[in-house]
C-alpha cells in the first residue's frame, strides 16, 4: 500500500538526523511511482470499454502499460484514472505519465481499497504540444528514426520538415511549428498543445516587447490564442507579440504596449486620449481581427470618467429601434461646426405664419381694381390667382418639413 511506504520510508528517513534524500533508494521509489505509457484513453462512448470503466464517470481514464516492463498482452491492460477531477489535462497516446496507486470510492467499506491514478505527464520532449515517445522507434521512417536515437543519446529532436509518425489519438495530428513561450524570471505560464497561453509575467527591462518602461517586477498578464506567423522552426522559444497574434488580453499596470491601432481622435477639441502604444497606466487591451460583445439578456454600460472614444476607419453605424442622445451640446459634422440646427416645429409655426401674410396680400391683388372705378389690373390679378395657388400648396406641404424619427429640443 502506497501509504505505508512512503510512512516507512519517512520514519526511516527520520532516524537520520540530516533526514538525507539518499535515503529513498530506487528500488523503493519504484513501488510508490510507476512510469506508464498511455495506450487508450477514455474521452467519448467511442472507447470499447466504456461502459466497464464507467461511462461518462470515467472520462479520461487511461489504459497503460508499463514502460520498464512492456506487457505482451495487449488485451488486458491496467487502467489509471486522473488524479485531479477539477483540471482536464489528459495526456495523449504514446505519452508517459506517473502513475499512483491510493484510495477510491470504497475506502468506507474497504481501508485497503485502492486505484491506480496519474498525474503529470512526462516532459520527455519539454515541449508543450506533446510530449509522446514510441515504444519501437525503429518502426518509423528512417528519418525520424534519426530524431528518435539522436534524442536517446543526448540530442535534441529536431523535426523540421513534417511531423512525425507516432500514433497520438483519433483526431491529434502533430505540428511541427507549434512554439513555447520564452519564460522570464519569476513568470507562471499555462501552455496549451496549440499555440496558446495564459501568462503572469512582469516588467523585465529591456528583454520583451512590454518592458521598454516602468519598473523591474510590475505585473502584467497576457492571455493569447494563436501564435502569428512565425518564420523559426517549432522548437525555439517565442514572445507574445499583440501585433503577430491571432487573438490576446492584456492586462497591464505601467507597461506601454506597442499595439498597432488607427488611433484617429480628430473630433477631439482639446484632452485627446493619449495613443493606444503610448499609454503608461493600468489598461486592458483586446486585440483581435473581430470583437463581439453580446448582451443576450440585458445592458452592454460603457462607462468613463472622461470620455468614450468610437473610432473606425471607415464608419460607425448604429441600428436600433430607437436613438436617444442626451447632451447639453451636439456637434454634428465637425468638432467646429458652429451653425445651429433648425427646431421643427417652431420653423414650421415661422412659416405658417408668414404664409398666411402673403396669403392676404395675393387675395387683395387678385381682386384689385384701377380707375375709372371698375377697371381691373388684369395682369396683376392674374399674376396674383397663380401665386395664390402655389402658395396654397406650399403652406400644405409645411408638415413634411418635420423628422417622424429624430427629436430634439
Amino acid at each position: 500500500m502506497v501509504t505505508k511506504g512512503i510512512s516507512s520510508l519517512y520514519t526511516n528517513s527520520n532516524k537520520n538526523k540530516n533526514n538525507n534524500f539518499s535515503l529513498f533508494n530506487s528500488n523503493q521509489l519504484q513501488n510508490l511511482v510507476v512510469k506508464g505509457r498511455v495506450t487508450s484513453i477514455v474521452l467519448d462512448e467511442t472507447h470499447p470499454r466504456f461502459k466497464e470503466l464507467g461511462e461518462w464517470n470515467g472520462l479520461g481514464t487511461i489504459e497503460y502499460e508499463v514502460v520498464n516492463s512492456p506487457s505482451t498482452n495487449k488485451n488486458i491492460l491496467p487502467i489509471a484514472k486522473p488524479l485531479d477531477p477539477s483540471l482536464k489535462n489528459y495526456p495523449l497516446i504514446n505519452e508517459i505519465v506517473y502513475i499512483l496507486t491510493l484510495p477510491n470510492s470504497n475506502i468506507g467499506e474497504f481501508t485497503t481499497s485502492q486505484t491506480n491514478y496519474y498525474i503529470n505527464v512526462v516532459g520527455v520532449w519539454n515541449h508543450p504540444h506533446h510530449n509522446a515517445f514510441p515504444q519501437n522507434s525503429n518502426t518509423l521512417q528512417p528519418s525520424q528514426q534519426k530524431d528518435y536515437i539522436q534524442t536517446q543519446i543526448g540530442s535534441v529532436r529536431r523535426v523540421t520538415d513534417q511531423s512525425t509518425e507516432i500514433y497520438l489519438g483519433k483526431t491529434f495530428t502533430e505540428k511541427s511549428d507549434i512554439h513555447p513561450l520564452l519564460p522570464f524570471e519569476g513568470d507562471r505560464i499555462f501552455e496549451s498543445r496549440w499555440g496558446s497561453s495564459l501568462r503572469f509575467s512582469s516588467t523585465v527591462p529591456n528583454l520583451n516587447s512590454w518592458s521598454e518602461i516602468g519598473e523591474n517586477g510590475d505585473p502584467i498578464v497576457i492571455l493569447r490564442n494563436g501564435q502569428g506567423n512565425q518564420n523559426d522552426e517549432g522548437w525555439v522559444p517565442i514572445v507574445e507579440d499583440i501585433n503577430n497574434l491571432e487573438s490576446s488580453i492584456w492586462l497591464t499596470s505601467f507597461q506601454k504596449i506597442p499595439l498597432n491601432s488607427p488611433n484617429l481622435f480628430q473630433s477631439y477639441k482639446s484632452n485627446a486620449p493619449e495613443k493606444v502604444n503610448l499609454y503608461k497606466r493600468p489598461q486592458v487591451i483586446l486585440n483581435s481581427g473581430r470583437l463581439v460583445f453580446n448582451a443576450y439578456e440585458d445592458h452592454i454600460l460603457f462607462l468613463s470618467k472622461k470620455s468614450i472614444n468610437l473610432n473606425a476607419t471607415e464608419n460607425v453605424n448604429i441600428d436600433s429601434k430607437q436613438t436617444v442622445i442626451q447632451t447639453k451640446e451636439l456637434f454634428l459634422g465637425d468638432k467646429n461646426a458652429t451653425e445651429p440646427l433648425l427646431l421643427g416645429d417652431k420653423t414650421v409655426d415661422l412659416l405658417s405664419a408668414l404664409f398666411e401674410e402673403l396669403i392676404g396680400v395675393f387675395n387683395q391683388l387678385s381682386t384689385l381694381s384701377s380707375l375709372p372705378p371698375g377697371t381691373p389690373f388684369i395682369n396683376v390679378n392674374a399674376q396674383a390667382t397663380q401665386a395664390l395657388a402655389k402658395i396654397n400648396l406650399l403652406k400644405n406641404k409645411l408638415n413634411t418639413l418635420k423628422s417622424k424619427q429624430n427629436k430634439t429640443i
